[in-house]
């Protein structure tokens, strides 16, 4: 983790908030129309007839407070996170809890009234949950609060607020944030590092016994075949045996 107070972005953190920022001026300047966000944004109830909705709800935002603080977040836990993930898991995991979020918030649309919503909270709170898992002790400073809160605290505070706010005040002003889909992220995220740590606990396969095959040869055989170090000699005939013996 980069000791630096403002380190430098990672590559894939980078084309994230320019993705993001480059999708907020379009709409404010090119694209105004109401049908184009509305096409952006994830709706349960009409999420499988629009399929890329899972996706494109996380590059679009209420407006540029919503965005400012939601790449400021994934600046500061995204940059470490990346870092230690690499560029292609750090991706994988951002997008997989976004997807999750959307995912999430429309498997409870059938028990409760879940509202479009539209942002990346999804996507940085699981990043802000990977930061914690991997750095539990870190200090972080939240203005205005005036002492630092350990990351492992702050993500806790956030998905008990998540879930407050989105289950119990699902119908006050308050509730009427995306509330569920913060955490839809952080649920899935939770998931990923859980499935990771089954999959690195989980035995290794058992070696392949090797068979030890001994050859046993009758006498028989033993005797048919002579031993490679010996050498055959004939039988001397009569009148070599008499030659011998007269030179003895």
């Amino acid at each position: 983790m980069n000791g630096s107070l403002f380190p430098r972005p990672t590559p894939w953190v980078t084309r994230l908030i320019a993705l993001n920022v480059a999708m907020q001026l379009l709409l404010a300047t090119l694209f105004t129309a109401p049908g184009v966000m509305s096409g952006l944004q994830f709706s349960p109830g009409g999420a499988l007839a629009h399929p890329w909705t899972f996706v494109s709800y996380m590059f679009v935002h209420a407006g540029w407070l919503h965005l400012a603080g939601n790449m400021v977040a994934l600046y500061f836990f995204g940059t470490p996170v990346e870092t230690r993930m690499g560029g292609r898991g750090f991706l994988f995991y951002y997008l997989l809890c976004g997807v999750g979020a959307a995912v999430f918030s429309l498997a409870l649309s059938g028990i409760w009234q879940v509202s479009p919503f539209l942002g990346a909270s999804g996507a940085v709170l699981g990043v802000a949950l990977a930061f914690a898992i991997y750095w539990p002790d870190a200090e972080i400073y939240i203005f205005p609060i005036p002492f630092p809160i350990r990351a492992k605290t702050l993500v806790a505070a956030l998905a008990l607020a998540a879930a407050f706010f989105g289950l119990v005040l699902r119908n006050t002003e308050a509730g009427h944030i995306a509330h569920l889909a913060h955490l839809g992220g952080l649920i899935f995220g939770y998931l990923y590092f859980r499935f990771q740590s089954l999959a690195q606990q989980a035995p290794a396969t058992a070696p392949r016994q090797v068979e030890h095959v001994v050859m046993v040869q009758s006498p028989a055989r033993d005797a048919e075949r002579a031993p490679a170090n010996q050498v055959h000699r004939p039988e001397p005939k009569d009148g070599e045996l008499l030659s011998a013996e007269l030179d003895r």
